[in-house]
Formats: structure tokens, sequence, C-alpha cells
């Protein structure tokens, strides 16, 4: 009998490599499967997708030819299950050739035996010549990320820790403070266990995540705007900070998600459901929050797929989103008001370049910004850029790009 964890892994991986599906989305999409089951498989394949150029040079010397795509997923399965997650031998090998053969490649069984005891036989010294930094970061990406390209794929091997925001005077008992107000939580943890979630007194946030709405400033009775609002983190933040919030968000099921949360939270917010480039307010804000769309490099931790469904050829189109989502939020502005532009991405283009671009062609000008808590995050222009690779002692955190800008 196929192992119910590596049959379902097998579908996640093929799911996002061969069919660019998002690995959450495919987790979703998996038949009933007991919920231990699901979560190794979960883990299995997002170990290989951290590592399948690592994998790949591992395989390599033991491989005559291509083999197929099908194929090199067990392949890679069976020597990550070895490699990276502690899995016996005996076990690695019989439940990747059972594997090969309930996928109907049962002619490959043999190959599947014969490279997977090499795998083994060699051991962890398969690793120690290898670049896997490089080996596992697509070309383009590694380009586009300059000097801290290392920094960034070394903490993209590892799982991020899960990091919570909390409301007002509430601590979440067993959480390391940040010193940017967030409280993290080994790895895997389930953050229904973490007291204070039933209650309603914390949320999941990425403590680089968390920043955008901090920079903010929002004050107590101010009207602040907070544009493609879902899941609704920083517009909680907002609320939790005594500010009177309108949150625009286009996407029917993304709103439903951001309301559920502001709810399960005990707070209020005015939610409007539109397209930001085109929906204008009766009255200008003096506080704009633009958390844009973008292709979300800097979540690659949590989202090892990102790396294998993005394409260079990716970033032309989300900067064209965020041009026309910062012409719109410039016009929302009111005389004297602030304006945060943020993005969940590594890429240059989507950081720096838009804010260059925005300033000349919109009149702004850059506010420079100030992080004592994470200096090192502090550009020479005074925009905000952190990475994987910072605080690495306390686990990193995710890539963002943050910036203020002012009525010139």
């Amino acid at each position: 009998m196929t192992d119910p964890t590596r049959n379902a892994g097998f579908t996640l991986l093929h799911a996002v490599l061969a069919k660019g599906r998002p690995l959450d989305a495919a987790l979703d999409s998996l038949p009933r499967i007991e919920p231990r089951d699901k979560a190794a498989a979960h883990r299995l394949a997002a170990c290989v997708l951290r590592h399948v150029g690592t994998l790949d040079a591992v395989l390599e010397p033991y491989l005559r030819r291509d083999p197929p795509p099908e194929l090199r997923i067990i392949l890679r399965m069976g020597a990550a299950a070895f490699l990276f997650l502690d899995t016996p031998a005996h076990a690695a090998v019989a439940t990747s050739v059972e594997l090969a053969r309930s996928r109907k490649l049962t002619p490959f069984a043999g190959l599947v035996n014969a490279v997977l005891r090499k795998v083994v036989a060699t051991g962890p010294a398969a690793l120690e010549e290898l670049d896997m930094p490089r080996l596992d970061t697509p070309a383009w990406a590694w380009a586009s990320w300059g000097k801290e390209a290392r920094a960034i794929a070394e903490a993209h091997a590892h799982e991020a820790a899960l990091d919570v925001s909390a409301l007002p005077g509430f601590v979440p008992e067993g959480g390391l403070a940040l010193p940017s107000g967030s409280y993290r939580f080994p790895a895997g943890t389930p953050v229904m266990d973490i007291p204070g979630f039933a209650e309603g007194k914390i949320w999941v946030q990425d403590a680089a995540a968390a920043l955008p709405a901090k920079l903010l400033a929002a004050q107590k009775g101010e009207r602040v705007l907070d544009l493609c609002a879902a899941p609704g983190g920083k517009t909680a933040q907002l609320c939790a900070a005594g500010a009177a919030v309108t949150a625009v968000e286009r996407d029917k099921s993304r709103m439903a998600t951001l309301r559920g949360n502001l709810e399960r939270l005990h707070l209020a917010a005015e939610t409007v459901l539109a397209d930001a480039t085109s929906w204008q307010p009766p009255s200008p804000f003096s506080a704009i929050l633009l958390d844009a769309p973008c292709s979300a490099t800097g979540t690659a931790r949590r989202h090892p797929e990102l790396l294998h469904i993005r394409k260079a050829r990716d970033i032309d189109t989300v900067t064209a989103l965020q041009d026309k989502l910062l012409d719109a939020a410039a016009a929302m502005l009111a005389p004297g008001g602030r304006l945060i532009y943020a993005v969940c991405s590594l890429q240059p283009q989507e950081g720096a370049a838009r804010v260059d671009a925005a300033c000349e062609r919109l009149g702004l000008k850059r506010d420079p910004l100030s992080l004592p808590e994470l200096p090192e995050a502090v550009t020479a222009q005074g925009d905000i850029r952190t990475h994987p690779g910072l605080w690495p002692a306390q686990g990193g955190m995710d890539g963002f790009f943050i910036a203020r800008l002012v009525r010139a």
C-alpha cells in the first residue's frame, strides 16, 4: 500500500512543478486525508521545493539520461526525505519505489531503487562540496538580489518561524518578544494553540509585514485609508491604534477573509469592495497605506514554490499595476498627508524604482524613514528594505520594501 504522505506529497509537487499552482492551493485541493499525513506531505513537498537544485545535483551522477518529470519528482522526494528530513534509509528507498509503482511508473521502479540506494550509501557527504544556496536559487532571482543574494538564499533553506501581532496590552505567553513589537514562536507552532488566539487577541503576521502600518504612525481618531487591504493584518494594526480606517479590497473572497478577521479580533473598519485604481473616496485622506500586489518573492521562506512558478518577465506585469495604484493613492492624498508604499518583494524594480518613478511622475517626495530596532534595513535613500537574511539569530524575516511619500 502506498504511503499516504508520499502519495500526497507527489500530488502537491506535481501541481506546483508541472502546473504552476501555488502550494497552499494544491494543499487545499487534496482529497480527504488525515491531518497528520497532510501536514507531513506539505513538509516533504516544501523541503523538495527549497532544495530542487541541490537534489538534482545529488541525483545527477547516477542518471544516464534525463528522467521523465514524474520520475524526477519521486527521486527528489526520496533524496529529500533521507538527506533533509531524517527519514531512515530503508524507508526513503522503499516508499519511493512503491510510489513509482502506484503512479504507473513500474518499469522505472528498479531505477528508483538503484539510484536512491546510491544516494543513501553516500549519505550527507553528497552535500559537502555543493554550493547549496546558489543551486537552490533561480539565476534570475540571484542576479536581482545583488550583494545580499547569498544571505537571502541561505535563509530560504529554513522554514520560517511563526510571528504574531497582538492587541495593545496583550502579551502572548511563550512568545519571543521581537524588538519591532511582534512575537515569535517556533516554526510549525499551531496558531490556534497560542494563548489569546481563541479570544481574538492575536493574529498571524510576519515581523516585517507589521512594519508598514507601524511606520504610517496612525493617530487615534485619524482617518486612514488601507488600499489592497486583505487579508487584514495591517487593517487590524491601524484599527488597534485607534484610527478610523477605510479598507479597500477588490477581491470578494479576500474581502470576506478580511471582514472575518476583523470580527474575530473585535475590531471595526469601514470596508469597501472596489478596485483601488478606480475607486474615489468622498474626501481625501491624511494617511494612506498601500501594500501593493507584487511578485511576493519576499515570502519565499513561507511559500517555497514562488521561485519556481515566478519568472523574470512576470515583474513587468506587477510593476505596471503598482504604478496605477500609486497614481490612484496620490490622488486620494490630502495636502500635507503621508503615503506608505510597501511590497513583500525582494525585486528592486518593485521597490525603489517604483518610488523614483512616482516621485518624478506625481510630484511626490520621499520622507525618509528610520528604524532604530533594525538600522541595517534603512537604505541610503531613507527607504526600508528587509530580507530573510536579517536578524539571523532570531530566525530572519520576510522581505519587504517600504517607503514614505509626501507631496512636494
